[in-house]
């Protein structure tokens, strides 16, 4: 990309978009476009037409999307399904309608088959059954990839997919009822040893593995792709690492500095029993994470604590 082509971001300000950003304005781009969605409804097909035609931009990173963990995934069904879907389909058609030199689509692991042999590997998509409690989201997320791959077909559209694994970072999302697993259990270690509670309650039994990745590499790596990777299949973003959910709940114990107990309550669900990408695809092309999940982990405590603990003062 010219450092002075016009980039589009879209979902700015989530965890993804507005890593994004800060990578994108650390390489040297200043031409940057984005919206809130108050200022712009993606799910609005007039309103993303008029929004291209206006601005006309060069360069489009679609991440915004609607998303949350098993309970929100689960309880929100439709509009995880229709929100998703709408957002995608405006902005992959209107990027072919004015010219868009390149898209790049973010996906989600969860596009993958529950049961799909471990790691995960780009070709199983669509080989077996999605785990229950997130196939609305998946579905959107894998209509979104074969868009990008139709519309590379039938138009010759630069049009790529990439499958980020589990993300954490700055901006993240600490709501209890509707953040994923990592930023939730921030939250509640850093509560409890704020409010002096014995224990910690963990969802499931803390048997699942679970991959988790950098926002920041995330976005180094779209950054990357953008510049050297130009096929019509989909390419997995992650670490090729996992952990269990006890080992990752003791890493954040230790991080918060919580001495209390973990309390596993079994009677909530684990979802897809393990999720970690084969990233050897990614690795060929020259790219590697950088922040290991300790590092990462102090990084986004750090990021909470202003952003969502700071103390209220008063005048």
């Amino acid at each position: 990309m010219d450092l002075n082509a016009k980039i589009y971001v879209a979902g700015h300000r989530g965890m993804v978009g507005s890593a994004i950003c800060r990578k994108l304005k650390e390489a040297g781009y200043n031409n940057l476009i984005t919206r809130t969605s108050s200022e712009l409804d993606l799910r609005s097909q007039e309103a993303v037409n008029t929004f291209f035609e206006t601005e006309k931009p060069d360069y489009v990173f679609l991440a915004a999307a609607k998303v949350g963990g098993i309970h929100a995934n689960n309880t929100y069904r439709a509009e995880f399904i229709y929100d998703n879907l709408m957002m995608e389909a405006n902005v992959i058609h209107a990027s072919y309608m004015h010219g868009v030199k390149k898209l790049l689509f973010l996906g989600s692991s969860c596009i993958y088959p529950k049961m799909a042999p471990q790691p995960l590997k780009e070709e199983y998509l669509l080989t077996g059954a999605l785990e229950q409690t997130n196939d609305p989201y998946a579905v959107a997320k894998i209509a979104g990839i074969k868009m990008c791959e139709s519309y590379r077909d039938q138009y010759g559209c630069d049009f790529i997919s990439v499958m980020p694994t589990n993300l954490y970072g700055y901006n993240d999302n600490y709501d209890l009822e509707n953040s994923h697993v990592l930023p939730a259990l921030i939250r509640k270690f850093h509560e409890a040893k704020e409010n002096g509670s014995p224990e910690v309650t963990v969802w499931g039994t803390g048997s699942p593995r679970r991959e988790f990745l950098f926002a920041d590499d995330l976005a180094d790596a779209c950054l990357f792709l953008m510049d050297t990777y130009s096929e019509r299949e989909l390419i997995n973003i992650g670490t090729g690492e996992d952990i269990t959910i006890k080992e990752l709940a003791l890493l954040i114990k230790e991080v918060v500095g919580f001495e209390g107990e973990l309390v596993f309550d079994t009677s909530k669900p684990d979802g897809t029993p393990r999720k970690l990408m084969d990233v050897s695809k990614l690795h060929k092309q020259g790219f590697r994470h950088k922040t290991e999940l300790g590092e990462g982990i102090k990084l986004a405590y750090e990021d909470f604590k202003v952003k969502y603990a700071a103390p209220v003062t008063t005048a």
